[in-house]
């Protein structure tokens, strides 16, 4: 892989000084160790789908594709035919994951904590966001210890849709009191968080590669930047 850079052409500090990060947390701030995967082979093999076939793999390409987007659109997409099947599969993946985070834990991404200090020391509130459900974004702080180490944390109910819209970072504006979306950091691995930042208006998107988009995916959804970790993300703000 070509080491990561800033999008040609495109200037890595906003015009505005920046006041608020908006931090993804599977991939970006969060390692879950692939839990989410187990969780989700679990819950379509419930369903029948059978591991090996041709639609049980096009499902978990989908799956992954799709990563970021709210898990429960996620079931409604690949069980288009049966929204009382894409429900159940909805309800096992989450009681699944819930149970593989109970009982293992998640851990933050290396250079995580000392990133969202050195953001606060920068003068900058921070946002926690997930496209997981309000109970399951709660199990996972709280596995951190980081319920206080956010301003806020927002997951789509909290806002009226996840990413790829830009329903949380507009929400975590306002529910702060700030004035100008352009002050505003959105950061995340994948492209649907660079697409939700850039359709609120944000002043800097910043694509990290520990997650599950790769860096040509990252660009192309229109990072203003792409840093191999969270912990290269302060360097951008302080310069």
């Amino acid at each position: 892989m070509m080491p990561a850079t800033a999008h040609p052409g495109r200037g890595l500090r906003s015009r505005r000084p920046l006041a608020l990060a908006v931090l993804d947390m599977s991939g970006t701030t969060v390692d879950e160790g692939g839990l989410q995967d187990e969780a989700f082979s679990t819950a379509i093999l419930q369903e029948g789908i059978d591991p090996g076939g041709a639609r049980h793999d096009a499902m978990v390409g989908y799956f992954r594709e799709a990563r970021g987007t709210p898990r429960h659109e996620i079931f409604r997409s690949i069980f288009t035919e049966d929204p009382v099947t894409a429900h159940r599969a909805n309800g096992c993946f989450e009681s699944t994951y819930d149970t593989l985070l109970a009982e293992r834990g998640v851990r933050p991404v290396e250079g995580a904590v000392e990133a969202v200090a050195a953001l606060r020391e920068a003068g900058m509130k921070i946002v926690l966001t997930t496209g997981f459900a309000r109970h399951t974004q709660n199990m996972i702080l709280e596995s951190l210890g980081w319920m206080g180490v956010s301003d806020l944390s927002l997951c789509p109910s909290d806002a009226g849709r996840g990413v790829p819209y830009p329903d949380m970072i507009l929400t975590a504006l306002l529910a702060l009191d700030l004035e100008d979306v352009r002050t505003v950091m959105a950061v995340g691995d994948t492209t649907g968080d660079i697409r939700a930042g850039q359709r609120a208006g944000a002043g800097l998107t910043v694509g990290v590669l520990t997650g599950y988009h790769e860096e040509e995916a990252l660009r192309g959804a229109g990072a203003s930047a792409v840093v191999p970790s969270i912990r290269d993300v302060p360097a951008l703000v302080t310069g």
